[in-house]
């Protein structure tokens, strides 16, 4: 994980609509949820996906805005979120560029690890989590940044 109160890195990457999206444009409507996964219909991706879809209410009056980020292609990533519903972006990293960038590649430079970030809109990583396996920690570092951001006061956070 990249560490807290360092600057995340710029990046541009297409969205499920084929559309480039850069993080300075994910940025301009208020701090940022970014989230890294496996793969687009696997249990625990979908299940983290629909956490975010839960969510999303209390997210957006937090302020917040929400994009995921996996290798999936851009086709994939629009069939995920049609059939679930998903009311957020997810960015398509098929060369894993903005995995690395963000250090979330898995063991051996093998698949992705379950990783958020909470970036403001300075582009400051305020807070992360390392989940994997563990969608309950991950949800969990949702709603605490969703409280954080709702109170306009961010404390010192901790990587899990």
């Amino acid at each position: 994980m990249l560490p807290l109160g360092g600057r995340a890195p710029e990046f541009t990457l297409p969205d499920q609509d084929e559309q480039n999206v850069s993080l300075s444009n994910l940025l301009r409507r208020g701090s940022l949820v970014l989230y890294f996964y496996p793969a687009d219909f696997t249990p625990g991706c979908t299940r983290e996906a629909c956490v975010m879809r839960d969510l999303h209410a209390e997210i957006e009056q937090a302020g917040l805005n929400v994009a995921g980020v996996s290798p999936q292609t851009p086709a994939s990533h629009r069939r995920f979120r049609d059939k679930y519903q998903l009311p957020f972006t997810l960015l398509s990293d098929v060369d894993r560029t903005v995995i690395s960038m963000y250090d979330v590649r898995g063991p051996f430079g093998f698949g992705v690890r379950r990783g958020t970030y909470l970036i403001d809109q300075a582009r400051y990583i305020r807070a992360a989590v390392l989940a994997n396996f563990r969608i309950s920690e991950h949800e969990a570092f949702v709603r605490r940044a969703v409280a954080l951001s709702a109170n306009r006061t961010y404390r010192e956070p901790t990587v899990s």
